[in-house]
């Protein structure tokens, strides 16, 4: 053996002797590494969450914390618990692993063990080691380790090739005090913050691309979101609730599950008709869907809108209809995509699995008794004229007396129809 390969006779450990070996999964903690004093409070959010999405999973699990990273493990298929895991907004990646005591036997072996099993999969495979040694008592240093480990893999695996450049596998090695984490391959997270660590908010969820992706969005900056959701009804068949169930129920895989809200708006957007509201009726509509979920938000006790308006997609979405929507908000109105074109709205869509829903064919209450011209600079005074022809205390107050409470994601046990969606009642 060469001298840079030469080894101390490795330490004893009762502790390290008691590791058992097993397969785990190391999640590497995202923003919540930047937070200084308040990091506990945002890493118990985060292992709140995890649990919330380990529940129904099909055994016991567990949950430690190492050094900016959690590991998680169970008497789960890890395949399970990295599809769980990687709904959990906070975590930036995701890693199917293999813990064993941190000798220097134990290490090896599993090492040789991880890419033999990798070898066998595809012959002539060109690998590397990289090693971080959080326990610096370990006798191999971090460079020293990766070079021992290359030499313990090529001799038992002559199949393999080393290559530090451009790998095709790469073996990651993580040596704590008591127990050592292996690792070849590392899945990407949703990283952000952990959801509900910057509050409440309420999305206007409607059944296209634009509202999901914005709540996704907004998830990822750690608010925890209810949903409300308005359709055409009796106008309107309920099409768009289906499609908004289902698209709450994706949603709430990625958070602690939130409530669907659901506001037939079809008589108070008649109402607006009647009060001539003309070109102005889709702001006004728009102005009335911010008015009831502002006193909607009021009642749960979330702090913001969420919406999934794009600057200048369509008519209503001109600067100026913007504003006039927001003067009747009684909330901060967020718009997460407010600078985003349509295609990346729908890329981002395809990528968190709600694409396939908003496809779908629904009727949109927008669209309904919209006029031919949608005025593109819409004027408050205007606005309100038409608003004072009703008693708009009146009409919210009635639209959220008749509003539907549904849990997606809680009671799967419900009668749902062919698409997966709840069936009417």
């Amino acid at each position: 053996m060469s001298d840079d390969l030469r080894v101390p006779t490795p330490r004893a450990s009762s502790g390290a002797a008691r590791v058992s070996h097993g397969p785990c999964v190391l999640l590497k903690h995202g923003e919540v590494f930047l937070k200084g004093r308040n990091r506990h409070r945002f890493t118990e959010r985060l292992h709140d969450n995890l649990r919330v999405s380990l529940r129904g999973v099909g055994g016991s699990t567990w949950i430690k914390t190492a050094q900016n990273v959690t590991v998680l493990g169970g008497h789960v298929p890890v395949e399970a618990l990295v599809e769980r895991a990687r709904r959990v907004v906070g975590f930036n990646s995701v890693e199917p692993a293999v813990r064993v005591p941190s000798t220097l036997d134990g290490i090896t072996a599993a090492a040789i063990d991880a890419l033999r099993a990798v070898s066998g999969v595809r012959r002539g495979l060109r690998f590397a080691v990289r090693v971080r040694r959080r326990d610096k008592q370990f006798p191999l240093t971090s460079s020293r380790m990766e070079v021992f480990l290359g030499a313990r893999v090529l001799d038992a695996v002559p199949a393999l090739t080393v290559d530090l450049t451009t790998p095709d596998v790469t073996l990651n090695v993580v040596i704590d005090h008591k127990e050592t984490y292996l690792s070849c391959e590392r899945l990407p997270g949703l990283s952000g913050l952990p959801v509900g660590t910057s509050g409440r908010a309420l999305v206007l969820l409607s059944g296209g691309y634009d509202s999901p992706v914005a709540a996704h969005r907004a998830m990822r900056r750690g608010l925890a979101c209810d949903f409300v959701h308005f359709n055409g009804a009796p106008y309107t068949n309920p099409s768009s609730v289906y499609k908004a169930y289902a698209l709450a129920r994706e949603l709430n895989r990625c958070q602690p599950p939130g409530t669907l809200h659901v506001v037939a708006l079809g008589k108070a957007q008649k109402q607006l008709a009647v009060a001539g509201a003309g070109r102005l009726q889709v702001v006004a509509q728009r102005r009335l869907m911010v008015r009831t979920a502002s006193a909607l938000a009021d009642r749960i006790g979330a702090q913001a809108l969420v919406t999934g308006d794009s600057l200048g997609q369509v008519a209503s979405q001109t600067l100026a209809n913007l504003v006039a929507v927001d003067e009747a908000a009684a909330l901060p109105v967020l718009r997460p995509l407010i600078g985003w074109e349509k295609q990346e709205i729908i890329d981002e869509a395809r990528s968190i699995g709600t694409a396939g829903i908003s496809v779908l064919p629904d009727e949109d209450c927008c669209s309904l008794l919209a006029p031919p011209r949608v005025s593109t600079g819409a004027r408050l005074p205007h606005l309100r004229s038409v608003e004072k022809r009703l008693d708009l205390e009146e009409v919210v107050e009635a639209l959220l007396g008749s509003a539907q409470v549904l849990r997606p994601g809680e009671d799967e046990e419900a009668p749902v129809s062919g698409d997966g969606c709840p069936a009417p009642a």
